[in-house]
């Protein structure tokens, strides 16, 4: 191999390998900052020894390996270390696996630290803004450059969240460990909406050029899909991952040829991913199997699912969509859910039935800047032959939205309302 495709190997082998090692190692020296930089010296190290030793047979095991020996040389040359950290250090010492590279002891399951990593990473103690950044770094394997480039931010501001969350998490001294039954179900929501608000920004990128971000979109699916190995029992894991199935399954049809955005209703299904959305059918499956209350995540996908059920936009069961809209405002109230049950009881139930629900909205100040309002609001109001009402909300729409794409949408249809063509949706 050339040193090139070493390289190559060595990143790859990160990318899959370093939330394994990161998680081993924070459970030794009980820092995420100083776990990460041990792993990334191991990685150094592969760098500089894999060219001429070749890859090894196990190179998770070897990097975990070579790390676990830096973290004993750092436990040793620090004096000022807690008592406790030395114990760890004569207990790794006892070790095979510290005595030399024993591949096969080393690559037993990780399970539980990647578990407690996942917990650390989206603690409730950071702000969300540091909560992904930390997450994509830590569990995505993603470097400053690339999580930087997918939120349209500088590199500079992401390290600044992360450098700032690994000194909360230090200042704090929040254990790692997982949290105890009382807090688990907040703990696990917290997860749970950081993989859903990385894959959201992939989905429908609130900026830029793009419509959509696909890597975003599988960065949060491998971690929905990994958290689903972890927790097992757990409804809202397998609900979540089923929603995120289902909705990427429909990715390729949701932009034309010229990446511009192609609206639910007017999507080719037969670009739609059989393999993702039957994954997402099972995974909802799973989670109803486990137990018949269902979450909101569980409500979500099941939502989804009636779209992907449907062979066409006509057969949509919008009745069976508005009662778990329904059900869903009960369980989590909030002016989005009800934004989105207002489109379902248009669709079935007529246009005006709908818009009655979303006027009620239209003064609500958490949705102000949110743009969907006038667009959903605009797309009603012409469907019930108000145009010059409608044009104006388009406009309104399209001067809140960040993304280039979606603001051309807007502002076409926007143009067929002051055309007098209601624009069809």
């Amino acid at each position: 191999m050339t040193d090139t495709d070493i390289h190559r190997a060595v990143e790859a082998v990160w990318r899959i390998e370093s939330p394994k090692v990161i998680a081993g190692l924070a459970r030794l020296v009980r820092d995420i900052g100083v776990a990460e930089e041990l792993a990334q010296d191991a990685m150094v190290a592969a760098l500089e020894q894999w060219p001429e030793s070749g890859v090894p047979r196990n190179p998770g095991a070897w990097l975990m390996t070579t790390a676990k020996r830096r973290a004993i040389d750092l436990i040793r040359r620090n004096e000022r270390l807690e008592r406790k950290q030395a114990e760890i250090a004569r207990d790794l010492e006892s070790r095979p696996d510290a005595a030399g590279p024993d591949l096969d002891a080393l690559d037993a399951p990780v399970s539980d630290d990647l578990l407690r990593l996942v917990f650390i990473s989206c603690h409730p103690i950071l702000a969300t803004e540091a909560r992904v950044a930390l997450t994509l770094r830590l569990l995505g394997g993603l470097t400053t450059k690339e999580i930087a480039r997918a939120f349209l931010v500088s590199e500079a501001t992401v390290a600044q969240r992360i450098v700032r969350a690994k000194r909360t998490l230090s200042d704090a001294k929040v254990p790692f460990e997982m949290p105890a039954s009382d807090e688990l179900a907040e703990r696990l929501a917290s997860v749970l909406e950081v993989v859903y608000l990385i894959f959201n920004e992939g989905y429908a990128a609130t900026a830029g050029d793009d419509w959509m971000r696909p890597a975003l979109c599988e960065d949060a699916l491998r971690l929905g899909r990994i958290l689903a190995e972890l927790a097992p029992a757990e409804t809202e894991v397998h609900g979540l991952v089923a929603l995120m199935e289902i909705q990427a399954s429909r990715s390729r049809a949701r932009v034309d040829r010229n990446g511009d955005p192609v609206l639910l209703l007017e999507q080719d299904r037969g670009r739609w991913d059989q393999v993702l959305l039957r994954r997402g059918l099972a995974a909802l499956e799973r989670a109803e199997s486990i137990d018949d209350r269902r979450g909101s995540y569980c409500l979500q996908a099941a939502i989804a699912a009636c779209h992907g059920r449907a062979r066409t936009a006509e057969e949509t069961d919008w009745v069976r969509i508005s009662a778990l809209y329904t059900a869903l405002a009960q369980l989590t109230p909030s002016p989005i859910v009800e934004l989105n049950r207002g489109v379902a009881l248009s669709m079935a139930f007529g246009p005006a039935t709908g818009l009655r629900l979303v006027d009620a909205l239209v003064d609500e100040p958490s949705l102000k800047r949110y743009h969907l309002l006038p667009s959903v609001r605009g797309d009603l109001l012409a469907k019930v032959g108000r145009l010059d009402e409608a044009r104006a909300e388009f406009e309104r729409a399209a001067e809140l939205t960040g993304n280039v794409r979606e603001q051309a949408l807007l502002k076409a249809r926007a143009a067929a309302c002051e055309q007098g063509l209601a624009p069809q949706r």
